[in-house]
């Protein structure tokens, strides 16, 4: 069951879509698992478009279950790196922006 508050909780919930960035799951492992009681949903739909919501506490225990901590860390692992790599990405950027407006200010003095 939910803890008390779970659900509205940042980063405690991802959609379907989210998981398989994530985790490597797809929606019909998700319905599964739903299904097989593992898995507390929520349903939802942006611009008409409809989406399944669960708790990323409990899909990381019912992936570990199902394919492995393996899996689990591995992908894991992938979105850590990922993320390090845009954040990395946006900071060259900005250096590059601050080096530009240093050189301006430069040139004017």
């Amino acid at each position: 069951m939910a803890e008390y508050g779970e659900w509205t909780r940042k980063g405690a919930t991802l959609s379907d879509v989210t998981a398989r960035k994530e985790y490597g799951v797809d929606s019909d492992f998700i319905v599964r698992g739903i299904n097989a009681g593992k898995l507390e949903y929520r349903e939802g739909a942006i611009h008409g478009n409809p989406y399944i919501r669960v708790l990323r506490r409990q899909l990381e225990l019912y992936i570990a279950e199902e394919l492995g901590d393996d899996h689990l860390h591995s992908w894991q692992d992938k979105t850590e790196l990922r993320q390090i790599t845009q954040e990395i990405t946006q900071l060259r950027k900005r250096l590059g922006e601050l080096e530009a407006r240093r050189a301006q200010i430069k040139a004017r003095h």
